[in-house]
């Protein structure tokens, strides 16, 4: 079992389908924002128990404090598979677009990439099983819910993955301070996977190679790097705003 701590996480994971849903737990004690009604009919409509108790309670529930007195208690979260995302993909009538995790290990910066690649049009994040992030309560609040509408595989390498993805015609970008271009002047309307680096080395020396591509992202600043979730904003960003001008659209 895992929970589900804070509004937004907690209201994306019932308009996903309450999936595993058991209990949802409320803080005793002020006025309950009218929000809680909502959440708490639509946790019952689930058949899921919902129960009021002393945000101490919810405190040790969610073994943090800045739960907004909202705690859910659901099953373990379903990894998805690669061909899983793909065909997220095919349904959308649209190139597939990935990101791959290469060893980001904190939950926060994995919630937050999540979250961009939901609201920036990705069809799934794939981060590997081992020395990696997974889906935390912690990584489910840094994305404001993100996790319950993104597909999210797990693989055992990164690298046969790549290779993978390349036999099926997705071309994969790794995003490097020190690539051979920049970001903008790869293609990125097409087929594609997004190589993100961990907090510490950055893309592996490995994955970088197993890439079709190696692309910087520009800065005008001193420092050297970006973390994951902005290197993973910016390359999402961008492989939209292609996406929108190929097909003549502006983006506002």
């Amino acid at each position: 079992m895992r929970v589900v701590y804070g509004m937004n996480p907690v209201r994306e994971l019932l308009r996903a389908g309450a999936e595993g849903l058991t209990e949802l737990w409320l803080a005793e004690g002020g006025e309950r924002p009218r929000a809680f009604a909502d959440l708490e009919r639509i946790a019952r409509d689930h058949g899921a128990k919902v129960r009021a108790a002393p945000r101490a309670r919810l405190d040790r529930l969610a073994g943090v404090t800045q739960h907004q007195g909202i705690v859910a208690v659901v099953a373990d979260y379903r990894y998805r598979e690669v061909d899983d995302i793909l065909g997220v993909a095919r349904e959308s009538g649209k190139p597939p677009l990935l990101v791959l995790l290469d060893g980001v290990e904190d939950p926060h910066n994995l919630g937050a990439v999540v979250r961009s690649a939901h609201a920036l049009g990705a069809h799934g994040v794939v981060i590997p099983r081992d020395r990696a992030a997974s889906v935390t309560p912690s990584a489910a609040k840094a994305s404001a819910g993100a996790v319950e509408h993104m597909a999210i595989a797990r693989v055992t390498n990164l690298v046969r993955t790549i290779e993978g993805l390349r036999e099926l015609g997705i071309w994969t970008v790794a995003a490097v301070p020190d690539g051979d271009q920049d970001l903008a002047s790869v293609d990125l309307r097409g087929a594609t996977a997004l190589v993100i680096g961990g907090e510490g080395q950055g893309v592996r020396p490995l994955v970088r190679k197993t890439c079709d591509h190696a692309a910087r992202i520009p800065m005008a600043g001193r420092v050297g790097s970006l973390n994951a979730s902005a290197a993973a904003a910016i390359a999402l960003y961008e492989a939209m705003r292609q996406r929108a001008e190929s097909a003549g659209k502006t983006l506002a």
